[in-house]
């Protein structure tokens, strides 16, 4: 059974950085992408940003791409997320997700419970 467990979240200043880590558990990640997307209140998932277990090649949304890196440990196996510069649109509750690898997209088709991330003020 596919367990993702997100950490990392909480209160992050405008202008701050955010970093989120997630542990994958009962799969083969060599097989799958991993990564993140956040869905902010009352808006639609958004801020794809993902890794590819079998090679290291990575997506992410257009418009985080100046502010986003993506890492991967394969021997955790752990995920990790750091987004820079941090503005109240960023507040959300951010999932750590995995699913098939595809081109020029994150196929997400399963994720875990998630984090909440807040941007002060």
């Amino acid at each position: 059974q596919v367990q993702l467990v997100e950490s990392g979240g909480g209160s992050v200043q405008p202008g701050g950085t955010l970093r989120l880590s997630c542990t994958a558990s009962g799969f083969s990640l060599a097989m799958y992408s991993i990564g993140w997307f956040r869905i902010a209140t009352g808006k639609e998932r958004q801020g794809d940003a993902c890794i590819s277990g079998r090679n290291g090649d990575t997506y992410v949304a257009p418009s985080l791409i100046e502010r986003i890196t993506i890492a991967l440990n394969a021997t955790k196996p752990t995920a990790r997320l750091q987004m820079t510069n941090l503005a109240v649109e960023d507040q959300a509750v951010y999932y750590c997700a995995t699913g098939a690898i595809v081109y020029d997209r994150c196929g997400f088709d399963q994720w875990g419970q998630g984090t909440q991330v807040t941007v002060s003020s």
